[in-house]
């Protein structure tokens, strides 16, 4: 992640997607403080990230679109509700960064299957480059 307007997509790619409902549970905003913080965003900037209207930035890096991917897999089943129209969104998002649909789906799947749905984020990318060959 180089610049600030690319972490600042990054997060409110998520704040979009986490909304997608029609609810923000308290457990996706803690999440998405969490990543806010990781990212360097202040507080301040992550509340106006709720107001903003702008689309985000494309990712360029495979890997990098891979993460956000996983970020948003995790922001979905954090509140202990898998809603269709997450599903359907994610596997959208997904599409939209060129991911692979088949890995998509099986890293969805694995985390279904995983107890606390969190994967070791070494295997999601070896998902996604089992699909290279």
């Amino acid at each position: 992640m180089n610049t600030e307007a690319e972490k600042r997509s990054l997060l409110l790619e998520m704040i979009l997607f986490a909304t997608v409902d029609g609810h923000l549970h308290k457990r996706e905003l803690d999440f998405l403080r969490i990543v806010a913080n990781e990212l360097g965003i202040g507080e301040t900037e992550f509340q106006d990230l709720f107001h903003q209207e702008t689309k985000p930035l494309p990712i360029k890096s495979e890997m990098q679109r891979i993460n956000q991917f996983y970020r948003l897999a995790l922001l979905m089943h954090c509140d202990g509700i898998l809603h269709e129209k997450e599903f359907k969104a994610i596997q959208q998002i997904a599409l939209e960064m060129g991911l692979n649909p088949t890995a998509v789906k099986r890293v969805l799947e694995l985390m279904k299957k995983a107890p606390n749905t969190v994967l070791d984020p070494n295997v999601v990318v070896k998902v996604f480059q089992e699909q290279h060959n």
